[in-house]
């Protein structure tokens, strides 16, 4: 039968399995966050109850009256025997223990105690969901009740680079501040290496002042520890780290020190294992994000500068980089250069509107064999990015992805990290098919750009386009001075409507084009022609006709597109028009009559818009 101590300990122990079962069945990420802060309390607690319980038990000594004193068969009558309980069982206080009775100990509550308690308890996780984010922060709990619970001067983290042989300090908790915490350490003759190469714990209880310096690596001078003990961490067979502790005290560890960090080891894989998975989700859905953004139904890429703005969204959601550069295909000039450049950094960069030197750079090399380039040390050799002139201080990993569509190289996406060996095949697995989109997306523009070149009609308005309206001007121009007739222009600006466009769903424009369009072309007769000029300006010529004439029709026109009622989404509203009129008086510069046109316009707009102002 089990005593009531043995009952009580035997159910704390089962408490124990229970917490730790809750890993294996739930599938919820921050149930299982959850369960294991819980599981690591609850073992600490049982470390520091276990303590405090013992020191709480007293030994008293009492002897039995002779009338309760057993045979000689089963004790000694002259002899007394000890009773082992947290208080005396006794009625009153006499002499003989009067000293082995003390009163409870009341401790005085600090004044901060609860504010100090739940600042503890709702620290906030870090945003960031990678393992140096909130991976990162349940890390440092666990080393700080490692630390709290064996005692020690140290405890740290390193994770072992078997790709590079090379160990880097993850987190630690420690009393000192000598810490190289930012060094990467060769595998040499030192503990750790020793814990890497045999990939089991080791343990040491005695280190000479002399020795310590060649055995402990990871402080830049003598700390005068004495023990130390590490323990090798798996994950997938494959030893990816240490969880390494020390004292200043001989004899501070024990094998039963190791066990215990064993214990603490496979809860660490445990986070590693929900933290992969939960960071693989978050890059996922980040990624995903930023492909939506491309194919926006309510993305309108009318110029380059819009195209940038497009990309650069995207790129921003698929991996981490310290510096972008979106490398273009200028058909007019028939080069490559940097488009867009973001740098991060405050170390120097090439800037924009670079021409892209093809032979002797990276960028380059992308561009004529249409594969990815991945550097992942680029401090390695003299890598030239972009230019063999080009003038570079930032080192790390580099890499480019080319655009291609139908077999032609439109561009190129290049990024930069700091860190080396940033990039992984994964990484470059995915932007390869993201970049079958971009470039789609850029031969799109592209091809856009060429249709609009060889027409003459602006698609949105169906009036003439910029180049065509100049043209027929000019034409028309040289006419009218030969026949001596007299000619003029109207440049026709409708007025800003910011306040109007945030009472609307999406863009109003497109209806108030189309809206203005049509007054202007019921207006118009035989001997007139318009065209668009910029994105809300309108130029109208008249030949024979006087600029009194133009002004009498600018003021109609002017009237009825403010009493023209425009519906965009469910309101409506109406629009303003600005006019300034022109005379040509047998002018042949076609340039001198649109600078004379923009003045009356600028002078109808600064007189507060819905006017019409003529310059003879």
């Amino acid at each position: 039968m089990l005593n009531r101590r043995n009952k009580r300990r035997l159910l704390l122990f089962l408490v124990f399995p229970f917490l730790l079962s809750v890993q294996f069945i739930t599938e919820d990420i921050v149930l299982r966050i959850v369960g294991i802060l819980v599981t690591v309390i609850y073992v600490a607690l049982l470390i520091f109850l276990r303590d405090s319980f013992n020191n709480r038990v007293e030994v008293h000594e009492i002897d039995l009256p002779d009338s309760e004193s057993k045979s000689t068969d089963d004790f000694d009558t002259q002899e007394s025997f000890q009773i082992v309980g947290r208080k005396p069982n006794l009625d009153f206080i006499t002499s003989e223990n009067i000293n082995s009775i003390r009163a409870p100990r009341i401790l005085d509550k600090p004044s901060d105690l609860k504010e100090r308690f739940e600042e503890i308890v709702n620290e906030a996780l870090p945003d960031e969901v990678a393992f140096n984010g909130q991976f990162g922060f349940v890390l440092e709990k666990l080393l700080q009740v490692i630390k709290e619970s064996h005692h020690a001067h140290t405890v740290v983290y390193f994770w072992y680079n078997k790709k590079t042989e090379k160990l880097s300090i993850e987190k630690f908790i420690s009393n000192s501040n000598s810490l190289l915490a930012t060094n990467k350490y060769n595998l040499e003759d030192d503990i750790l290496s020793t814990i890497v190469r045999k990939s089991e714990p080791e343990l040491l209880t005695d280190i000479s002042n002399t020795a310590e310096a060649d055995v402990i690596r990871y402080y830049d001078s003598p700390q005068g520890v004495k023990s130390f003990v590490g323990v090798p961490l798996f994950y997938e067979k494959n030893i990816i780290g240490i969880l390494a502790m020390d004292s200043k005290e001989q004899d501070c560890f024990g094998i039963e020190t190791i066990f215990s960090l064993g214990r603490f080891v496979r809860l660490i894989t445990i986070l590693i294992s929900l933290f992969e998975q939960k960071f693989a989700e978050y890059i996922s859905q980040k990624r995903l994000t930023g492909l939506l953004s491309i194919i926006d139904t309510k993305t309108n890429i009318v110029d380059e500068k819009e195209l940038v703005k497009s990309i650069e969204r995207s790129v921003n959601h698929f991996i981490k980089w310290d510096t972008f550069v979106f490398v273009y295909f200028d058909q007019a000039k028939n080069i490559f250069k940097t488009q867009r450049v973001i740098n991060k950094t405050t170390l120097k960069y090439v800037g924009e509107n670079l021409a892209v030197e093809l032979q002797g750079t990276l960028v380059g090399k992308s561009i004529l064999t249409g594969f990815p380039v991945k550097i992942d040390n680029t401090s390695e050799a003299n890598h030239k990015r972009f230019s063999k002139n080009e003038d570079i201080s930032l080192e790390g990993s580099f890499l480019t992805i080319p655009l291609i569509y139908e077999d032609q190289t439109y561009g190129v996406l290049c990024f930069e990290s700091l860190k080396k060996n940033a990039y992984s095949k994964s990484d470059v697995d995915f932007l390869k098919s993201t970049s079958g989109i971009l470039s789609y997306l850029i031969y799109s523009f592209s091809s856009q750009n060429l249709y609009r070149s060889l027409i003459s009609i602006d698609i949105d308005t169906k009036a003439y386009n910029t180049a065509t309206f100049l043209e027929k001007v000019r034409v028309d121009l040289a006419r009218a001075s030969d026949l001596k007739l007299l000619c003029a222009l109207a440049l026709i600006k409708i007025d800003d409507f910011l306040e109007q466009e945030s009472l609307f769903e999406g863009n109003p424009l497109p209806k108030v084009l189309n809206a203005i369009v049509d007054v202007i072309k019921i207006e118009m007769n035989h001997f007139t022609f318009f065209g668009r000029i910029e994105e809300k300006v309108f130029g109208v010529f008249f030949v024979n006709a006087t600029s009194k004439d133009v002004t009498l029709w600018a003021e109609r026109t002017r009237t009825k597109v403010a009493r023209q009622i425009v519906k965009v989404s469910s309101q409506q509203t109406t629009f303003t028009i600005s006019v300034g009129v022109a005379a040509a008086k047998e002018k042949t510069d076609v340039e001198d009559l649109m600078r004379n046109a923009n003045l009356a316009m600028q002078k109808a707009i600064e007189s507060g818009g819905n006017k019409v102002r003529t310059i003879n």
